[in-house]
């Protein structure tokens, strides 16, 4: 069934919204490091000084929220606390840390007739960002815009609506007391799904959109978006137990990829073990999920090692494989080796995080080398794929695709070159 049109007066409503943000992208744009600097830090300051008004804000929204059914990992990420406000703002100030990338030299070279050549870092000019349940992302997208000299439209979803209300007022109201325009973070969540469609289709005024949340949501804005779109976020993570590595190194990173925080796209969902260590590994690392209260899907392999009584254990389907769960769930499979477990990856993973634990270099290097995904990881937790982790001060998405931007997106990757040619009078012949 085709989808109604958006209604006119929301297509202009939401195109006064991204006009506006292109006159102030103009004026970021031209914005020296230390004013853009300053405004970090003053949002960061309102953040913390506003906590109490967004936590009331936000216990409307979750109260909602339960009332309408979330699941307990959509009901996590739209909590907010005084310690996860604590946390955001310092991420504010961490990205104000960085290195400010506009102007940043990418290559030069002076040409045998003298014409002197640089590509060097620009702002995008308007991002837009559609996503759920995320209050947290409101915030990392905004510094992260500032940072980079860009604007930034932001839709974040219903379930949010009164925390992103509360957020978006303080950023801008920090943003002019810094002398820099209002319309640099603005909100389109007034609009409803409207509002997100139009979104999508402002060509020529929005510069880049990036979806994230979960797959249907990210598969709804790539297949509507007329406007450049970054693939971003949906996480089937594995990790693979090699026949070659420290077991008991590997429980630990096992069960703080799948248990730290469930309900992020960095958590594993599939446990991939070598037959020669199943019986081994198997019956443990089956305890130490179970009394974390993880629900095993095992394939036959795996279930002849698993012992009764350590949780919920249950066969595998074929859906397991490529299932994003979000939840205490883990997949587990049996395999022959490293070539069974790239060979399992490369045909359900998302492309975004896989981790091998071994001790074998030749081993680890092997499935570095042939798993086509974002971040590849040695014995460490899948959890560490995150821009605040990687040392970028925050993340706008984590990349799973291959063009201009690959996992996780910091400043750097909210920008684009340009090519500065000086000369001395020189013609071409």
């Amino acid at each position: 069934m085709t989808e109604p049109a958006v209604p006119q007066d929301v297509t202009s409503a939401v195109e006064a919204v991204a006009a506006r943000a292109r006159v102030a992208a103009r004026v970021l744009a031209l914005a020296g490091p230390d004013a853009k600097n300053a405004a970090l830090h003053a949002m960061a300051t309102g953040l913390i000084e506003a906590r109490d008004a967004i936590v009331r804000r936000n216990d409307d929204d979750l109260r909602a929220g339960e009332h309408a059914g979330l699941t307990p990992g959509l009901l996590d990420r739209l909590r907010l606390d005084g310690a996860r406000i604590e946390a955001i703002a310092a991420a504010l100030r961490d990205v104000a840390a960085l290195p400010d990338p506009i102007g940043e030299v990418v290559r030069g070279s002076v040409l045998p007739n003298g014409l002197r050549l640089r590509q060097v870092r620009v702002p995008m000019g308007v991002v837009g960002m559609i996503y759920e349940a995320r209050p947290n992302v409101t915030v990392d997208a905004a510094g992260l815009a500032v940072k980079s000299g860009n604007a930034v439209i932001l839709r974040g979803g219903t379930a949010a609506e009164r925390t992103n209300a509360a957020i978006v007022a303080v950023l801008a109201d920090a943003l002019a007391t810094q002398g820099l325009p209002r319309d640099a973070v603005q909100s389109v969540d007034a609009w409803g799904r409207d509002g997100a469609r139009a979104l999508m289709t402002a060509r020529g005024l929005v510069d880049l959109l990036v979806p994230r949340g979960g797959a249907g949501l990210i598969q709804t804005v790539i297949r509507k978006a007329t406007v450049p779109v970054i693939e971003t976020g949906v996480g089937n993570c594995h990790v693979y137990v090699d026949c070659a590595a420290d077991l008991d190194q590997a429980l630990g990173i096992v069960v703080n990829s799948k248990t730290h925080r469930p309900s992020v796209c960095n958590a594993a969902e599939t446990l991939l073990v070598h037959a020669d260590v199943a019986a081994a590994f198997l019956p443990a690392i089956a305890t130490a999920l179970g009394d974390a209260g993880v629900r095993i899907h095992a394939d036959e392999r795996a279930l002849a090692h698993i012992p009764t009584g350590v949780g919920e254990v249950i066969p595998a389907t074929g859906e397991d494989w490529g299932t994003e769960y979000l939840a205490l769930d883990m997949a587990v499979g049996v395999v022959d080796g490293v070539a069974g477990a790239i060979e399992h990856i490369l045909t359900y993973s998302s492309g975004h995080t896989e981790a091998i634990c071994t001790r074998d270099l030749a081993t680890a290097q092997r499935f570095v080398d042939a798993v086509d995904s974002a971040v590849a990881i040695v014995n460490a937790s899948t959890r560490f794929t995150d821009g605040g982790q990687f040392g970028l001060g925050a993340e706008i998405g984590i990349s799973t695709q291959k063009l201009h931007a690959r996992g996780p997106m910091g400043v750097a990757d909210l920008t684009t070159t340009k090519w500065v040619v000086w000369g001395d009078g020189q013609v071409r012949v």
